[in-house]
């Protein structure tokens, strides 16, 4: 490459790496140092170590490896904030980072900032490592999904019902579902090697798929209501067994944030009306499946729903929009696609054919997951939109619902 082309790729990624980490720190404006260290149960953790978790990212795989005069901030910051790389060494207990009063938010602020001076070097220095930095980049992004998501479940349990996105106007019910048709075929899924992607994108291969129907739009919470006010947490025979023991085990009866009345519930806007017309969040696969069988149809899998979205503009309700919760239902063609809420799927979270991890300890980012999860597919309200495409596989387990998770019908031709 070209010397001016060269210094043109790293100020353009070098611009990009500014912005994106800025972004993570200006979620946390609002916030409070006693809401830095929020963490209310195992699966999510606070503010501050999601902040500190990205840095370390940065400064494990990147500056301690390719910037010769580097100096570690803190040697003990590799154990307090490596998430699961095995790799690299033990990590502090996940249900546990609560604890850390320590380092403060002004400690891993100076931490940012000595990491981020040293990027801005490294990225000038060494442009072979455009790929790394790239994923890295795509890490935080995804964190900064998880410190949204995060915060909004641990603020729940708060009864001042904290404030912090703005309010949705009125959501009127939409008309109903309609179905458009898929002829199916064999088809190709999977990263097309333009721009970036996760390794569990890839490869790129081909499958058959029977014709199937896709719902134009996400279910609402009104449609959801009615699933409820059917009895349907109390009907067994719309559940998987799996479900059905956690409905039982849990007593559940609503989605997360719901309140009892059904009128209510909670949202990083604070405690606001259920609209009828809002697009449903906050349920599990386990939800997902019951409410496609109470309506008589089915979840997609993955492969149909990355057929479907894959001709479709990258247009949605994203972070970037700044209320923090998925909008109305629209009625137009195949909307939704991309933002608002993440769709739960029927697809097992497995390895497409043909599938590598990548050597060492970054390899470890998501194809150890593979096991028990289930995919969801499209982004959500806390997503960003740059962060997303057609190929782009999200999983959690079937019984997680503190993200911003939806349904989207499918069905079989009469």
């Amino acid at each position: 490459m070209p010397d001016t082309a060269r210094q043109d790729a790293s100020a353009t990624l070098m611009a990009r790496y500014q912005r994106i980490r800025a972004f993570s720190e200006q979620f946390c404006d609002p916030l409070l140092t006693e809401d830095m260290g929020l963490q209310a149960c195992a699966d999510v953790s606070p503010p501050r170590w999601h902040l500190a978790h990205t840095t370390w990212f940065f400064e494990t795989f990147l500056l301690k490896p390719h910037l010769a005069d580097y100096r570690v901030f803190q040697p003990q910051f590799e154990y307090l904030f490596n998430s699961y790389y095995n790799g690299i060494g033990e990590q502090f207990a996940r249900p546990q980072r609560h604890l850390l009063s320590r380092p403060t938010d002004k400690d891993v602020y100076a931490w940012r900032q000595q990491v981020d001076d040293a990027m801005v070097r490294l990225i000038e220095q060494q442009p072979g490592l455009t790929g790394l930095v790239t994923l890295g980049l795509n890490h935080e992004q995804q964190h900064q999904e998880l410190l949204l998501t995060d915060l909004k479940y641990s603020l729940s349990f708060n009864p001042l019902a904290p404030t912090l996105g703005q309010p949705l106007a009125k959501a009127d019910s939409p008309a109903p579902l309609s179905f458009q048709s898929f002829s199916g075929g064999l088809v190709e899924i999977g990263a097309s090697g333009q721009g970036f992607a996760f390794d569990n994108e890839t490869p790129r291969h081909r499958v058959w798929l029977e014709p199937f129907t896709l719902a134009n739009r996400p279910v609402s919470n009104g449609e959801f209501l009615a699933f409820i006010e059917d009895g349907a947490y109390r009907r067994p025979e719309l559940w998987l067994s799996d479900g059905w023991a956690w409905v039982q085990a849990q007593h559940s009866q609503r989605p997360l944030y719901w309140h009892e009345d059904l009128d209510r519930h909670f949202t990083l806007a604070g405690l606001q009306p259920l609209h009828a017309g809002q697009i449903l969040a906050h349920v599990n696969y386990y939800e997902a499946d019951a409410y496609a069988r109470w309506a008589g149809k089915r979840l997609p899998t993955e492969q149909e729903w990355e057929h479907a979205a894959a001709a479709q503009p990258l247009q949605g309700h994203f972070v970037e929009n700044g209320s923090y919760q998925p909008s109305q239902a629209r009625d137009t063609a195949m909307a939704h696609l991309f933002g608002d809420v993440w769709e739960w799927t029927a697809s097992a979270y497995l390895p497409y054919p043909g599938f590598q991890a990548a050597v060492g300890a970054v390899g470890e980012y998501n194809g150890k997951f593979m096991c028990n999860q289930m995919v969801l597919r499209g982004g959500s309200c806390a997503s960003s939109r740059e962060h997303l495409r057609a190929s782009y596989r999200n999983f959690f387990y079937p019984h997680h619902r503190w993200q911003f998770s939806g349904i989207r019908l499918a069905g079989d031709p009469s």
